[in-house]
């Protein structure tokens, strides 16, 4: 089984965007997302740990500026944690090997597929095209995208 964990490397290599909203729990500005309308069959992966988060199958179009999905691939990889920042309560989500800060989860997702929308940051994630998967040690994975590709 791959190791997923934060290293000062992984650290290192972050953009100050990927920097800000994984490491200081920031968001990114509404629709400014690079995989907000990615459609790519493939893998979302932890920007830092390179634990896998969630597959295309499983992505859709909510409306809210920010790439949705209606669950993760693995459930031990997502932590949920409490947020009252903003004046809010809400459902912080983060990567549990990775402790990066991916977004929030909220109960207004697809009543069919569960009713959960995983409201992510794209800056949180690393894409993983279906065609690479394999060669990038993710062909566990590949049977969770075939069932719905």
């Amino acid at each position: 089984m791959k190791a997923y964990q934060k290293t000062r490397e992984a650290i290192a290599s972050l953009d100050p965007e990927q920097y800000r909203v994984t490491q200081e729990s920031g968001t990114e500005a509404p629709g400014s997302g690079k995989y907000l309308n990615n459609k790519e069959p493939g893998l979302y992966v932890d920007i830092v740990s390179g634990e896998p988060l969630f597959t295309s199958a499983d992505k859709f179009d909510s409306g809210c500026g920010w790439p949705s999905f209606s669950k993760p691939v693995e459930t031990n990889h997502i932590n949920e944690i409490q947020d009252r920042s903003h004046g809010m309560i809400r459902t912080e989500v983060r990567s549990s090997h990775g402790d990066s800060h991916l977004g929030h989860v909220f109960t207004d997702g697809p009543k069919d597929k569960g009713g959960l929308r995983y409201c992510i940051n794209s800056a949180s994630l690393r894409f993983i095209p279906l065609a690479e998967m394999e060669a990038e040690g993710y062909g566990d994975y590949i049977k969770f995208i075939e069932q719905d590709g």
